[in-house]
């Protein structure tokens, strides 16, 4: 993880540029740069040879002005506190900014997922939910899978928060499985919210791209003559794997390039998306696909493409590669991809750039409808769940953008402002401020 700048000083420092509109006094800067409340919990877990583990877990709910706090939990071995406060704060603003009625929290948990059993990922995802106690549910702080965390790590926690609350509530957690209140769509929200952006984005810079609602066959872009927008994915987890595979069947595109932690593959005429995940599978990495060339993730961003989709970490681009980035447009499906130095230079250069308040907010938004669906004890149809997604993230896109372009200034700066405006009208009307 690049450490250049954490992310929770990143979110700070566009609170203070970004806002535009509302005036920042000492007592509203004192609370929008501050979190509500911040948990830190040990967690002691049996492993599977005998022996007690005791992790470290956090959870920051970062602000409930708009409505109970709603974030994802993540397991990571580089986990930190000032990441999640950062991620906690972009959730506060990414709900406000696609009008729900929720505020923003985030959790993690210091481990190495990938070195763990399934029977210990289990008992450390229920030692997690016991020590958070009764500081989460529907009506306080609803968690969510994240960064190596999925729906059997939802179900766990929901069976474990139904055991300690002894309340059979399944809207205190989203992204489970269908069985258990999950929602249809859910899986590959974050990615198609995004993609729908960059079909608004494509229209504004002139990219001929479409998406279509069922999808593309081999032979249809080749008999309009034109060449298929190219496309980067740093990142192949879920959010990346998702986002190739929509961009590919559903929006025609050349997925040229995916890379994972260990490094990336490039093929100019476009990867097998579903045949490079099997790959993974098998592997353990995207490395050495048959008939890709290998390159760094360094080299990734480099690539002269169409579209660059950061779906991985914070401070994947900083001020060290941002001059070479070469892609018209980059859709942050990531939270905190791009740090303040290499967005100016950027920004600069006429990149386009999608910011992960908006180009992400996919996943929330589904989560939202998740808990509805829950509480009305409802299940909605695929199309439905898609087309409401889409009619939010488009509707987000032109506001940002028109915002943007009548006071001169970021697609980031804009959606900072329009959300800022949101909850700070939220702690007025509360009488807070």
């Amino acid at each position: 993880m690049n450490m250049e700048q954490n992310l929770f000083e990143s979110v700070k420092q566009n609170i203070c540029t970004c806002a535009t509109g509302p005036q920042l006094t000492p007592n509203l800067e004192s609370l929008l740069k501050s979190p509500m409340k911040e948990i830190h919990v040990s967690l002691p877990v049996r492993m599977d040879d005998g022996t007690i583990r005791t992790f470290q877990g956090f959870r920051v709910q970062y602000n409930n002005a708009r409505g109970p706090a709603k974030g994802g939990i993540r397991y990571h071995t580089d986990e930190t506190i000032e990441t999640i406060r950062g991620l906690a704060a972009i959730m506060t603003l990414k709900c406000a900014l696609h009008e729900l009625p929720l505020g923003g929290a985030k959790g993690g948990v210091v481990c190495n997922p990938k070195a763990m059993s399934k029977g210990e990922l289990e008992r450390l995802s229920r030692a997690y939910i016991q020590a958070l106690d009764c500081s989460i549910g529907p009506d306080r702080d609803i968690p969510a899978p994240d960064v190596y965390t999925n729906e059997q790590t939802m179900g766990w926690m929901i069976d474990e928060y139904i055991r300690q609350t002894g309340c059979v509530h399944f809207g205190a957690i989203t992204g489970k499985p269908l069985s258990l209140g999950g929602s249809e769509g859910r899986h590959d929200s974050t990615a198609r919210g995004g993609w729908y952006c960059i079909r608004e984005a494509a229209k504004e810079t002139g990219i001929g791209m479409e998406m279509k609602e069922t999808s593309y066959s081999p032979e249809s872009k080749a008999e309009t003559g034109e060449a298929a927008p190219s496309v980067a994915i740093q990142g192949f987890g879920n959010v990346g794997y998702n986002a190739a595979l929509i961009g590919k069947e559903f929006a025609g595109c050349r997925i040229v390039a995916v890379s994972d932690s260990s490094g990336g593959i490039y093929s100019d005429e476009g990867l097998d998306v579903a045949g490079v995940m099997k790959h993974k599978k098998e592997t353990g990495s995207v490395r050495y696909f048959p008939g890709t060339e290998d390159i760094t993730n360094s080299q990734l961003f480099e690539l002269d493409v169409d579209v660059l989709i950061p779906a991985a970490l914070e401070n994947a681009i900083t001020e060290k590669n941002a001059d070479e980035v070469r892609a018209k447009i980059l859709a942050e499906f990531a939270n905190g991809p791009t740090s303040p130095a290499a967005e100016e230079i950027m920004n600069k250069r006429g990149i386009h750039i999608i910011p992960d308040l908006l180009c992400n907010g996919g996943g929330v938004i589904v989560s939202y409808f998740e808990m509805v669906q829950n509480m009305n004890m409802d299940h909605w149809a695929e199309d439905y769940i898609y087309r409401r997604l889409d009619e939010k993230m488009t509707r987000a896109y032109h506001k940002v953008l028109e915002f943007s372009k009548k006071n001169s200034i970021t697609m980031r700066k804009a959606a900072y402002t329009i959300a800022l405006e949101e909850v700070v009208d939220a702690m007025k009307a509360r009488g807070w401020v």
